[in-house]
């Protein structure tokens, strides 16, 4: 395992994970499939949850519930950081880059566990959008 991600995931071990947990009646709630899990290069018997609420097209909460190995985890855990107070179009502007940098690591595995979650949060929010439109009329 990468050694940023483990010092990483040492320091959530420490001070809590922030983003995990869950609430009821989220704006969207995600449930991570066995296709997502390949593409990120982990056991398809591994769980992610997301539940996020949506005010004025913002992101003001977001958790996760995941059985997942380490690396997903500190992953998942900087993701919902980065798009935590972002409009839903912009969590678009978060990369894989952005997440590797607020890591420390250059790594291809953390790389693709990044990507995986990206296009699944990405490709849910843009699914989601016009919904909030209609909500809004």
């Amino acid at each position: 395992m990468d050694e940023a991600v483990i010092k990483y995931y040492r320091r959530l071990l420490r001070t809590g994970f922030e983003y995990a947990g869950s609430f009821t009646n989220p704006s969207l709630f995600l449930d991570f499939d066995v296709e997502g899990w390949k593409r990120a290069g982990c056991h398809p018997a591994d769980s992610m949850h997301i539940y996020i609420n949506v005010t004025n097209g913002r992101i003001d909460d977001i958790k996760y519930l995941c059985l997942c190995n380490p690396t997903v985890n500190v992953v998942i855990e900087v993701l919902c950081a980065l798009a935590r107070g972002k409009g839903v179009g912009e969590t678009q502007s978060i990369t894989e880059d952005s997440i590797l940098q607020a890591i420390g690591t250059s790594s291809e595995e953390v790389r693709k566990k990044a990507r995986a979650l990206l296009e699944f949060l990405n490709k849910s929010l843009t699914m989601y959008q016009p919904k909030m439109t209609q909500n809004s009329s």
